[in-house]
């Protein structure tokens, strides 16, 4: 497949019609047509269903869309990278990360960067660490933000001096509102919304000791804000890492700490050996020097 047919594959895709993406595209309906029927015979998949209207999907057409995206995005995002190498610092860093507590440290590394380097800027893309290595791992995200344990075989990694604490988020009507903390016995009985992934389950288990067994878990989620609405309907009392909490409004949802206090650490990560843009390798080397690591 040829990057300039994937191009034309997407533009057919968003205008759902052959003859007016032929007229974006500023080439013939035939010629279109052509290359289009020339990939499919190429594939050996169908990945158009041709109505009198317009034309849809297939559902091999659906995961060649999805497909090219990501493979444009990183065409586009590698060229840009190229480019940048032999002119002045610029470009776009993109950058990993969950509702952690560690985020309040980037404002001051994006900050001093850019007065170092004003034409560079940044992408922050939120999502729970197992997400945010996929897409590190396709060479779409450079540098994640991410709770240890990190796979040091992997990734290269600074590790930051901000603790991750996890907490119990609940309403501040309840009866678990009153105390300053919270244990394992205290959310025996209660209805639950864990962590979605499996490694922060297993750390849970842990800490929750022989109660984890008969737990009434309710829910899972992978996002702490999808949770406290959950939470705010009187639905469960959710298991988080603090992260964002301070920040949201107390008089509707509140949170108290686990005891034994349970915490974990938070480093900024990147694909070892990845090939970089030049804005990229100056950021971490900037971090380095910001940390006294350089």
């Amino acid at each position: 497949m040829e990057i300039r047919v994937l191009r034309y594959f997407l533009t057919v895709v968003r205008e759902q019609s052959i003859t007016k993406a032929a007229e974006v595209l500023h080439i013939t309906q035939p010629t279109l047509s052509r290359q289009l029927a020339q990939m499919e015979e190429e594939i050996g998949v169908r990945l158009f269903e041709r109505g009198s209207r317009k034309i849809t999907l297939t559902n091999e057409g659906l995961l060649l869309r999805r497909r090219a995206e990501e493979i444009l995005q990183l065409v586009d995002k590698t060229e840009k990278e190229l480019i940048e190498q032999d002119e002045q610092i610029e470009g776009k860093i993109t950058f990993g990360c969950g509702e952690l507590g560690s985020v309040q440290l980037l404002p001051d590394f994006f900050k001093s960067f850019h007065e170092k380097y004003p034409l560079v800027t940044f992408d922050i893309y939120s999502a729970t660490a197992d997400y945010v290595k996929e897409q590190m791992d396709r060479g779409l995200v450079d540098i994640g933000l991410l709770l240890e344990p990190i796979d040091i075989e992997k990734y290269d990694f600074i590790r930051l001096d901000i603790k991750e604490r996890w907490i119990v988020v609940m309403r501040p009507d309840c009866p678990l509102a009153q105390k300053e903390y919270v244990t394992a016995k205290d959310l025996s009985e209660l209805p639950l919304i864990m962590p979605r992934r499996l490694k922060v389950q297993s750390e849970l288990a842990s800490w929750f000791g022989d109660y984890y067994g008969s737990l009434n878990v309710l829910f899972t989620s992978n996002l702490n804000t999808n949770a406290a609405v959950m939470v705010s309907r009187g639905l469960g009392y959710s298991i988080v890492i603090e992260g964002m909490m301070p920040f949201w409004d107390q008089s509707k949802i509140t949170y108290r700490p686990l005891y034994p206090s349970l915490t974990a650490t938070s480093v900024l990560a990147w694909k070892r050996g990845q090939p970089f843009s030049l804005a990229t390798t100056k950021f971490i080397k900037h971090i380095k020097c910001l940390l006294g690591m350089d």
